[in-house]
């Protein structure tokens, strides 16, 4: 039987990665509240990671608690990383710019009105 793997969303992956880079020693648990998302979505975005070969995960050996993971990226996925923020910086930019051409719409009507009611 072939598993499917839906794909992530790319903001998804890139905010994991990102984090996980940052704070490798973060539990799910943690990495869900930052990121807003639910702690299944959390479990399966990291087991995404780990079958495409982005993360590995790893526990801290001298640690009495053995459930405590450290999340590392793959030089794959420091690669992916690296990908993902220049696309990820491509779509804010973009919405950046459409977000500023629509305020910029919005403050040309306010001030025609402004200017019609002074009339």
């Amino acid at each position: 039987m072939v598993k499917v793997i839906r794909p992530l969303d790319p903001d998804v992956h890139f905010r994991v990665l990102h984090l996980l880079d940052e704070e490798p020693e973060l539990t799910q648990r943690e990495l869900a509240q930052k990121l807003g998302i639910s702690l299944g979505g959390v479990n399966y975005c990291l087991k995404s990671l780990i079958e495409v070969g982005h993360i590995k995960v790893g526990n801290f050996s001298k640690n009495p608690n053995k459930s405590v993971y450290l999340y590392l990226l793959t030089p794959q996925g420091i690669a992916e990383k690296a990908n993902l923020t220049a696309d990820f910086l491509k779509r804010k930019m973009a919405e950046y710019h459409a977000l500023k051409k629509e305020i910029n719409a919005i403050r040309s009507k306010v001030n025609n009105v402004k200017y019609r009611k002074e009339e």
